[in-house]
This record gives structure tokens, sequence and C-alpha cells, in this order.
């Protein structure tokens, strides 16, 4: 920025002036500068100037950024200037070059659409006596500004050759300032300066200020330069040591760590690939600069390569008595999954290269999915390892990223093996059912290779580059559904299901593992806290819903921690806690139990539910309106169950047909089908006798057993698929207080899988057709029959 001549007169100015707004920046008095204007205010009040005399009001914004600043927005003092030159670009802004002319004051702005017009006042410098300070104040003004040009400040030597012929403190103070590249809110309090002294005095404090700085930035540059040339020279000298050692036979730190590594791929019996890409990796450092960026990768490599239990194997216990003790020591029930894991063991007694499975526990959350892999891995005399996959959207997590990326590791899998030490632990991969995938990849292709007993002796990591053998590995998955699972990636997997826990199971449980864990975790004896089995019942009806074990599990710490605090304080502990002391202890029930109806109605049946956190009861509502015979469904319902609705309609009408009941309910009236609990998605083709019995129900006017629930999928012909969750929807129905379940026949083979405590206390009756089923669940005379076609 360049000032005018010392000799040009400034132009009469007119009373009012269109307004050119600045954003984060300020124009002085006698210098000329470039500016870009946009379309959005600044380019109409540019024409406004350019038709009259090319003066322009000059005004910084308090806020620069808004687009559109009101007349309260600008600054009270800016500067009058004169647009010397204007291009216009194709985008619709404006290339400017302005000189500023004089101080003025905005006496008043106002909004002269599109642009803002100020009524102004001119600040003409006032007379200044050069007296010594003053002089001497501005021969230091121009001594600092070529000294800035020396330490590297980009001013042009025509701005020094000006400043030195300038007599004027003011203009001196405006042209420094102009080129010291302020902030804004600096450069306007100069401007708003007017006395011309005192702005040449604050003028000398910043240049003073950025003299300082730009003597700091050449030092540490003149720093940065030594360092390189001390690294240099140190390398050389490096080298001539490392020939002198080895003339003495003498070894140094780096040839050390070099012989570590060799030492420990000895040790763990690499491969020959592996350490062949370890004497290639070696070779490399010892060509690089020991403090180089390319060497210290090199050393993170060879850490990894040498650090991986290659060949390090765990031996197995084999023994199955003591599998067997273990296993019922650490979990109660779950005799399948028992089951499972002895034969494995049973294989690997007959066959010690046999390959291991890839076990999936699918069910509910808090029924023991992790700590039953921890269990697998005490039983087999394994390591432990864990890898959460809920959430991870990166292929690289699985596979690792390549070497040629800043601060890459070995993949998740790899990281696990490292850390357990060995290369067969059990790998328990927590929630498959959760993995995501976006533009970075699909991590479940990845898991593909890791979990395919045919391709996993070689897989790959992207950042080791080496085949890995993974087929030792014993791999269990868990997920809570199967659903979202990718059918190749499910193909791979052995499923075991673990159910709900039914209340029995849940009070034995709690007997011999949870409250004696509990009362070991705050430091309780066991005459300190004891829960009866009416206690226990209490909590598990009273305070959780759940068909695991997490919210028991943390109502019982409750009471552990209620127990710790009188105990810690020397009053008596709570001792033996029976329903009626649990229940003053812990508050209000916050889960009451799902209640039957009131009494038999008509047009409503209870129909149970699987969800992932167990079963639930589902009523279906049903009533007649008049109208010509359509359906209407509410309550949330998925496509499977209006299509279960759907077919369930078209079933009612052939029953009504085949019964003799009165054909105009379906022709002069609408059937309304709702599922309580709007709010709450439903979907699934279970619901379909519910719905069917709910409409024969209305079209028969019987009422449905109130202590009866019912599930199962239903055909046009009136046939009964059947329907999984049994187990959950059971423990639902129990829970509830109901008396009688029906169910489809096709199911009856998975009855003599229940908890003989649920068959007792249920009375469980299958069916082959809803025309059957219907007659058990509705109360009062059937209607006249017909053969069944």
């Amino acid at each position: 920025m360049i000032s005018a001549p010392a000799g040009d007169r400034v132009p009469e100015l007119p009373d009012i002036l269109p307004v050119l707004p600045l954003r984060d920046a300020v124009v002085f008095p006698y210098v000329i500068v470039p500016l870009s204007v946009g379309p959005e205010g600044g380019v109409p009040a540019i024409d406004r100037a350019l038709a009259d005399q090319r003066l322009v009001m000059l005004a910084t914004q308090r806020d620069g950024s808004n687009p559109q600043p009101e007349p309260e927005d600008l600054h009270p003092i800016g500067t009058a200037g004169m647009i010397m030159r204007m291009l216009r670009l194709p985008d619709g802004r404006m290339r400017l070059l302005v000189q500023g002319l004089m101080r003025v004051r905005l006496e008043h702005v106002a909004r002269r659409e599109p642009y803002l017009e100020a009524q102004i006042v001119p600040l003409p410098p006032p007379a200044v006596e050069m007296e010594p300070e003053v002089e001497a104040l501005t021969r230091r003004v121009v001594d600092g500004l070529e000294q800035a040009i020396h330490l590297g400040r980009a001013i042009s030597p025509d701005v020094v050759v000006v400043a030195a012929n300038l007599d004027d403190p003011g203009r001196l103070a405006d042209l420094a300032a102009s080129n010291l590249e302020l902030p804004a809110a600096a450069a306007q309090s100069l401007l708003e300066t007017l006395d011309p002294v005192a702005r040449l005095r604050a003028v000398h404090h910043h240049l003073e200020r950025e003299l300082h700085l730009l003597a700091l930035k050449q030092d540490i540059a003149n720093q940065a330069r030594d360092e390189l040339d001390r690294n240099q020279r140190e390398y050389f000298l490096r080298q001539e040591l490392k020939a002198i050692q080895d003339e003495l036979g003498e070894g140094d730190d780096f040839r050390l760590e070099i012989d570590a590594h060799r030492r420990r791929a000895e040790e763990k019996k690499l491969p020959e690939e592996a350490r062949e890409e370890l004497e290639r990796q070696i070779r490399r450092l010892e060509r690089g600069h020991p403090d180089s960026a390319e060497t210290a990768v090199v050393r993170t490599f060879l850490d990894w390569l040498t650090g991986l239990p290659w060949g390090v194997m765990s031996e197995d216990r084999l023994d199955l008595e003591r599998a067997r003790a273990i296993l019922d020591e650490d979990h109660y029930g779950l005799e399948t999954v028992k089951e499972r894991i002895l034969e494995f063991l049973a294989v690997r007694k007959l066959k010690a290269d046999a390959k291991g499975p890839i076990l999936c526990f699918v069910g509910p959350p808090g029924v023991g999915k992790t700590s039953l892999g921890r269990a697998v891995a005490r039983t087999l005399g394994r390591r432990f390892a864990r890898l959460s996959l809920g959430g991870v959207h990166d292929e690289a997590e699985i596979r690792g990223h390549r070497r040629t990326y800043v601060g890459a590791l070995p993949g998740r899998i790899l990281q696990g093996l490292h850390q357990a030490g060995t290369s067969n632990p059990v790998f328990m991969l927590d929630e498959i059912d959760k993995i995501g995938a976006d533009a970075r990849g699909d991590p479940t292709a990845a898991l593909l290779e890791v979990l395919d007993p045919e391709q996993n002796a070689t897989f790959r990591d992207h950042y080791l580059g080496l085949p890995y053998d993974l087929s030792r590995v014993l791999f269990i998955t868990t997920a809570n559904r199967l659903e979202p699972v990718p059918p190749a990636f499910r193909d791979r997997l052995e499923v075991i299901r673990l159910s709900g826990y039914a209340e029995e199971e849940k009070v034995e449980i709690t007997r011999r593992h949870l409250l004696p864990k509990a009362r070991r975790e705050h430091g309780l004896e066991p005459a300190h806290l004891e829960l009866t089995r009416g206690g226990i019942q209490r909590i598990i009806r009273g305070y959780t819903r759940e068909s695991g074990l997490r919210a028991l599990e943390r109502e019982i710490a409750s009471l552990c921690r209620k127990t710790a605090m009188r105990v810690a304080t020397g009053r008596r502990p709570l001792g033996r806690l029976d329903g009626r002391r649990v229940a003053r202890i812990l508050g209000p029930e916050r889960h009451l139990s799902e209640a039957l109806l009131d009494r038999h109605r008509v047009g409503i049946a209870t129909g149970l539910a699987w969800t992932e956190h167990g079963g639930e009861l589902m009523f279906i509502e049903v009533l007649a309106v008049p109208g010509d015979g359509k359906l209407h469904l509410t309550g949330k319902l998925g496509e499977v169950m209006k299509e279960s609705a759907q077919t369930a309609l078209t079933y009612a009408r052939g029953y009504a047909s085949r019964h003799g009941l009165e054909a105009s309910l379906l022709t002069a009236q609408d059937l309304h089908v709702h599922a309580p609990a709007g709010a709450v998605s439903k979907d699934g083709p279970s619901a379909g006798v519910t719905i069917a019995t709910a409409l024969i129900s209305i079209l028969a006017g019987r009422p449905v057993d109130r202590s009866v629930a019912m599930t199962g999928e239903l055909t046009l012909r009136g046939a009964l698929l059947p329907i999984g969750g049994l187990k959950e929807k059971l423990l639902a129905a129990h829970a509830a207080g109901i008396s009688t379940v029906l169910l489809p026949a096709a199911n009856r083979g998975e009855l003599a899988t229940l908890p003989k405590s649920l068959r007792r206390k249920l009375r469980l009756r299958t069916f082959e057709h809803m025309d059957d089923l219907a007659g058990a669940a509705l109360i009062g005379d059937a209607p006249g029959t017909e053969p069944r076609r």
C-alpha cells in the first residue's frame, strides 16, 4: 500500500456519500488500496458513486461476518475515498483501486435500498509543529520500516522512500499503519485517533512489537537451519564411529537392537516368508539414518513382526470331568451350550489337529454370552481375547492399515493375538449384529476370511503383509439377533441359541452366583445380607423386566450398598430379607407385571410377542363399526403383521360361512384391528392366530377367555405354522398370570426342552387347525359346524 503524493489536493466532499461497508479492513487517508466488492450491498453503492463524482464513504463494520450490515453496525469514523479504477468480474463482483482522501465522521446513516447512505462531517488534520520529540519519533518510525524490510516483512521499498520524504506525522502514521497488517480493531483505533502525534506514538508501539516478532521468527529459522546441519554432521560422525567399532569388534545400541529382533524371530520360529521380510527390513534399517522418519516406521514394523506369537501355543486341558465341573461352577443351566463345548473337547482329545468351530451365541442381553466365552477359555486352559464389533464401520479395524499411512497399525485381530501372547486363544467377537458399513468398507467382508476354516490359515493383515495362521484360534461370536448378519457371514457360524431365564433359574443363579459375587465386591460377610427365596422373587417380579440378569444384578448391588452403609456407620446390617422387607428398602415396584384383562371380552384376544429383550404380552382389539366391509389396521404395525391381519380376515370370512354366522357383519360393517402401545413398532407373522381369534369373537359374539394366550402363524386354509422365541413368550405368559397357552402343533417337539417348572405351571395346548384353537379360546356355545375341507 503506497501513499498518494503529498501535493495532491483533496476534492471538495459533498454532505452525503454512498457507504461501502468493509469487512475486517480499514482504509487510511492518502493510501491507495485494492478492494474486492461482493454483489450484496457493495456493488450498488459503487454504481452510485461512479455515477456522481466517484466518491464513496469507506466504513468498517463492527462485525465482519454480517453480510448485510445495518447503520448501527458501522464504526462512527471512516474514510472518504475516491474510486481510481474499477473492473467488473463475471460472477458479479468488482475489483477496485481506491484512494483514501480524508477522515470523516458519520453523522447520520440511512438505508436507501439497496445500499446505505451517510451524512458526513470532514475531519481535517490539525497542524503539528515539528518539535524535536516529534522529529525523533518520525525518524524512528522510518528506520523501523527499513528494519522490517531487512527482517523479511513484505513492504515495498517505495514505501520507505515515500515515508522518508513525509514531514507530516499524521500522514506518516497512516502510511506505516497501512503496511503493518494490523488487526481490524487496532487499525480502526488508529483511524479514530485524531491527534497526529498520539497516532504516531501508537503506530511506533505496533511497529516495535512487529520488529520483535520478526526478530524471533528469524531466530527460529536460524535455529532450525543449525539443527539440520547438526543432524547431518551427527549422521556422518555416527557412520565413522560405526566403522571404528566394527574394526574393534565392539557393538552399539543399534546393533544390539537388530540382534534382539533376530533373536526373538529364532525363539518364535518365524515361517520362511516372514523371516525373509524380517531380513529385508533389517537391511533397510541398517542403511537408513537412525533418527529419520522412515527408520521409525521400520522399527515399529519390526516390533510388531517379532512381537506376534508366531507358533506359540498353549496346551489344551482335555479332562472332560474337570471341564464339566468348571462349566457348572461358572454357569447354571445352559445345558445345550455346555454339551457342545464338551463335544469339542472330546474331538480335540481324539484328534489334536482338528480345526476349531466358529460358535455363535445368540440371545437377549444379559443371559451370559460374554461370560460364557470366558468360561470356555478357562475350561480349555487358553488365553482369552475379546473384540467388540458394535459400531465398527471401517474394514481397516479388522485388516489393519497399509504401512504407507502415517501411524499405521495392524488390525484388531492381530492386536488381540499380540495381547493374548498365543496363537490359539479363545477369541470372542462381540455384537456381530451391530457391525456397520460405509464408504470405508464393510467389516463383515473382512471377517469372512477370518472366520472361514478353509481360508484363515493364510490370513493377511494389510499392515503385516504376511500370511498368519488363525486356524488354531477358537472364535466365538455373540449377537442379540441373527437377522442383521449377512447370509454369507451367517453360513460360517454354528449358532447356539441362549434363551431367557425362567424365574426359578434366576432364583438359583442369584443364590449361587449373583449374591455371593455382590457380597465379595462390596466387602460384606454372608451374615450381613441374605435373601430368602421370596425376597429374590419379589426383586425379579417387581423391579426387573428382562430375559437376562443385568437389572437383577443392579438391584442386588443396590441392597449391598445400603448394607455397606449400615456396616460402615456402625449400625446393624440388613441381615435376612424377605419379600416384604425388600419392597420396603427398594421402594415402590418399578415394573408392574403385565396385567390380565379384568374380564372376558368380545373382540379382545391376548397374544404373545418376542423382542430382543424377551417375551411380552400383546393384546389385539377388534371393533365392528358401520361401513362397507373394509379392514382398518392401527398400532404401528409392520408389513408382515399387516399381511397376517389380511390373512386372518379372509380366514374369518370362511369361518363365518362354514359356521352359519351373520354374513352382513362382514359386508355392512368395517372392522378396526388395533394393537395397543401405538408408539411401539410391531411386526412378525406369529400374531396371525391372535388376530383371527379376535375377529371370530366379533363375528360369533363370543368373548375370549382372558386367562388364555396364544401365538402362531396362520395360513388361508387355517393351518398353524410354527413360531420362534417360544421359551421367552411362555416366560412372559407365566409372569403375567396366564394359565393356558395355545400353540401350533409344529412346536410340540420343542416343549420337551422347556424347564420343567414352566411346563408344570402353564397348561400348554397344541393345535393343527385354527378352528380347533378358536374353539379352545372362545367362551360360550359354539355355533353349528360343518365338516372342514
